[in-house]
């Protein structure tokens, strides 16, 4: 038994005369979703497997689902005769052109195999010229495959060595996503030594030295490893010495490397290839002259193996010389090399005559952080999750490290000017000029998307749900840049099995139990609207750009405005002088606070929608039910049997009278900011930092200090605290939903007391809302308590609302930590926008 290696992100094509055993072996080795059949796709464009007329557009859908496949990052093997050359152009050009490697495996078996074999099938009979003409174009071909482009060729010239063999497959040299760091990220050092050892030393590397006192090592802190961006030579005082550290490093597993333009063209310097002696490649061989022989191979044979770039720590990490947009990270061609020692350059030179580079992180919009070097910058800046770490060391500015997952630099002075730039370089200049306010583009939105999550994973977004979205966030939303978080829906509990109510707390404590929650807690439901409060100190300063630039915001759960101009800046004024009183900005060290709660009434946001739904339906049903009822008490006085219709009618009216009673005890008067309050539960974010991983009691804490601070527009939300697994916690916790209820109240919000919390299924709901009896005719109409009405609405499918209410749940949290790190607006919008677009999801209407 022999292995045969297969790449796991290549582009496999069988090659063999019909009957060679190519399906055979596909069914084997390959899963059904990896194999594409020429004579499938036949099938599929023509009904007919062996129509050979309709070879052409069996190859067009193969070549399509091929490229598809490609593109998305899938190992795909390609079964059909493959003999020609020319029918192996085109599969070898798809590899390139999705930047994978070809690969053959050719099964050469004997001729007479393939004859026996084409006459048991009783499907097709293929004539005995055809088959000898196949073979003959594949032995013709055999020898040439390499040249051809394929990188790997696995020849099988027997029935039995296609019967023994194993297919094993190779990560890619590149794929290093099981490495999870910490990482300590090195920008262009070009022959700096000095330097190089005394950042080393400030990351708390030691450094070693041989007999002459040369450093040969470097060891770092506790599970940490250095990871070198390429350029180590060139221009700076002692190429061969950092050579030395840094190959040191590598062969001990204390660092990573990935090749520079400037080892590249070292490389076929030292392998007498006929290359430019300039841009400091004269001082680096001048320097390798007086090193030995042996020294100048070990160089070019360390130097010649680095691999273009890597992909670490679960892909959230790629490191390559001049960076890598998304679609090359993870591949292997010539182009992705190209463009990681290169960049991508447009065509053209500057003054001082050197390439003008496509500035191609402006444009990036991938998953992973990506660390590069190559064009020197006087300051690092993050842009798009990316950050350049050349910050010209050899022009006399300085060397810099990044320190990952921290994100923090670390830098040390150039000794001197090592070299003068070609073009001006100026490290004392201060800092680059500041970008323009981020712009968001409306394709980071449209179409179907995936956002990466950290809780949930890849989160999908559907093309007609993000459109759904577009047309709220144009429409009626503030401007994209003001929406920091959109709140998640709310799920509610399971359909209570009791007589006459459709929600009951012990579903709640129910579920939180069979989790593995303990302890949760019971927050007063507000009579109002859900609402986000961006507040900021009054003489805070930031980033327009960004929504904590903003003088501030007060929305609904869809973005929306809740009050006119003028009303929400007083709002936002006196509510900045609650929270400074209170001390919050002080104790969470910020200018700026991002606050969940509600805002009271409900007619303040709703005020149309009562009037002209609710109230129209009440005044309606108050008219004419009792009209109707009188009636019918007539006729029953005259003897007629309508006692079942009277009854009907009279409890019609208890209801309407019901309904009306509870949508009014969401309505009261308000002047300006007389009679409006705002009742905060959870701190979501401020600088730099996100609190989900702090208790409710904390965040109820600092609601209770905001009321304290203004009574009249802060309110406190009413809790109770309670373990589930204690019947009598229990029961204490139900009375006071109960009497909450009885006093018209909406309900409350069951929460695990821990706030984000991981049970036996993952992350829990973050809540469940218990609503009460009389509430839920707001939501289900006057007579919903009817004992038919009950029975249908008891039929709701919870599944799909629990579903959608975590996958909002980890979409905000997301775009708040995207927030904390000082990611782009887009990174974070890109999570606002997906919350608004689940808003579309459908879901069982009865919920």
């Amino acid at each position: 038994m022999s292995e045969l290696a297969v790449p796991e992100l290549s582009l496999v094509v069988l090659i063999g005369a019909s009957g060679s055993g190519k399906s055979t072996f596909a069914r084997r080795h390959f899963r059904p979703t990896q194999v594409l059949s020429s004579d499938v796709c036949r099938g599929l464009v023509s009904d007919d497997e062996n129509d050979q007329a309709a070879t052409a557009d069996a190859f067009a859908v193969l070549q399509f689902i091929a490229a598809t496949r490609l593109r998305a990052g899938k190992l795909t093997v390609v079964d059909a005769t493959s003999v020609r050359k020319e029918d192996r152009a085109s599969l070898v050009q798809l590899a390139r052109d999705h930047d994978v490697l070809p690969v053959a495996i050719v099964l050469d078996v004997p001729e007479g195999v393939c004859l026996e074999r084409n006459a048991a099938r009783a499907d097709r009979q293929l004539d005995r010229a055809v088959i000898a003409r196949q073979r003959a174009d594949l032995r013709r071909g055999l020898s040439g495959l390499s040249r051809e482009g394929f990188r790997k060729v696995h020849r099988l010239s027997s029935v039995d060595e296609v019967e023994s063999v194993v297919v094993t497959y190779e990560k890619a040299y590149n794929d290093l996503r099981d490495q999870t760091g910490p990482f300590d990220v090195v920008g262009d050092v070009h022959g700096c030594r000095a330097e190089l050892e005394e950042l080393l030393g400030r990351l708390g590397y030691t450094v070693t030295r041989d007999a002459d006192g040369r450093p040969v090592d470097a060891v770092p802190p506790a599970g940490r490893r250095a990871v070198f961006l390429g350029d180590l030579v060139d221009r700076g005082p002692d190429s061969p010495g950092v050579l030395r550290l840094v190959m040191g490093m590598v062969r001990a597993g204390h660092a990573l490397c990935v090749p520079g333009n400037h080892e590249n063209k070292l490389v076929k310097a030292l392998r007498g290839r006929d290359v430019q002696i300039t841009h400091g490649l004269e001082t680096t061989l001048a320097q390798l002259a007086g090193e030995s022989e042996e020294f100048r191979r070990d160089v070019a044979d360390f130097c010649h193996g680095l691999v273009s770039h890597y992909v670490l720590d679960g892909g959230a990490l790629v490191v390559a010389h001049a960076g890598l947009t998304e679609e090359l990270q993870g591949r292997a061609s010539g182009r992705v090399r190209s463009f990681a020692l290169y960049g991508d350059t447009t065509g053209e030179t500057d003054e001082f005559g050197l390439p003008v580079r496509y500035p191609w992180a402006q444009d990036y919009r991938g998953r992973a952080m990506v660390l590069y070097g190559h064009t020197p910058v006087p300051e690092p800046e993050w842009v798009n999750n990316t950050m350049c770490l050349d910050t010209g060391c050899v022009f006399g500015g300085r060397l810099t490290a990044l320190r990952y997952p921290e994100r923090e630099l670390v830098d040390v002075p150039a000794e001197r000017t090592w070299y003068e730039p070609a073009r001006p370089f100026l490290p004392d200049a201060g800092p680059a000029p500041e970008r323009p306010a981020e712009v968001l583009d409306v394709a980071d939105v449209l179409g179907k998307r995936a956002v990466e999550t950290r809780l949930a994973g890849r989160v999908t977004v559907r093309e007609e749900n993000a459109a759904a979205a577009i047309e709220v966030m144009s429409r009626f939303a503030l401007a994209p840049q003001a929406l920091a978080y959109l709140p998640p829906t709310m799920s509610p509990v399971a359909t209570s099995t009791r007589e006459d109510l459709l929600e009951h707390p012990a579903e709640a404590f129910s579920y939180y139990r069979g989790e593995g929650v303990a302890e949760v807690v019971c927050q007063e439901k507000h009579m109002g609207s859900r609402a986000v409060a961006l507040v900021r100190r009054a003489d805070a300063t930031g980033d327009p750009g960004r929504p904590v630039g903003e003088r501030g915001a007060l929305y609904t759960r869809t973005g929306r405005a809740f009050l006119g101009a003028d009303l929400t800046t007083a709002f936002l004024a006196r509510l900045a002088t609650d929270v400074a009183d209170a001390g919050v900005f002080d104790e969470l060290d910020s200018d700026w606070v991002l606050l969940d709660g509600e805002l009271l009434p409900w007619s303040v946001k709703a005020g149309d929608l009562i009037r002209d739904q609710y109230a129209s339906v009440g005044a309606a049903a108050r008219a004419v039910l009792p009209v109707a009822g009188s009636l019918l008490a007539q006729a029953a006085a005259r003897g007629l049997d309508v006692a079942g219709l009277l009854d009907r009618q009279r409890t019609r009216a208890a209801d309407a009278q019901a309904f009306t009673d509870a949508y009014r005890r969401y309505c009261w008067p308000t002047d300006g900011l007389t009679g409006t309050a705002f009742a905060a539960f959870q701190v979501l974010g401020a600088a730099g930092r996100t609190f989900a991983d702090r208790p409710h009691a904390w965040h109820l804490s600092v609601a209770d200090r905001l009321a304290a601070a203004d009574p009249e527009l802060l309110r406190s939300t009413a809790r109770h605290v309670l373990d589930v697994t204690d019947p009598a916690a229990e029961q204490a916790a139900t009375e006071w939903w109960t009497a909450l209820t009885a006093d018209g109240g909406e309900g409350m919000v069951v929460k695990p007391a821990a706030n984000l919390t991981r049970g036996r299924r993952g992350v829990v709901q973050p809540g469940l809302k218990v609503r009460g009896r009389e509430y839920l005719r707001l939501v289900y109409g006057p007579d919903y308590t009817a004992p038919a009405n009950l029975t249908r609405l008891r039929e709701r499918n919870l599944g799909r609302k629990r579903g959608l209410a975590l996958r909002e749940y980890a979409l905000g949290l997301e775009g708040l930590e995207r927030l904390a790190r000082g990611e782009p607006m887009w990174r974070v919008h890109e999570c606002v926008f997906a919350v608004l677009a689940l808003e579309s999801e459908p879901v069982d209407p009865r919920l």
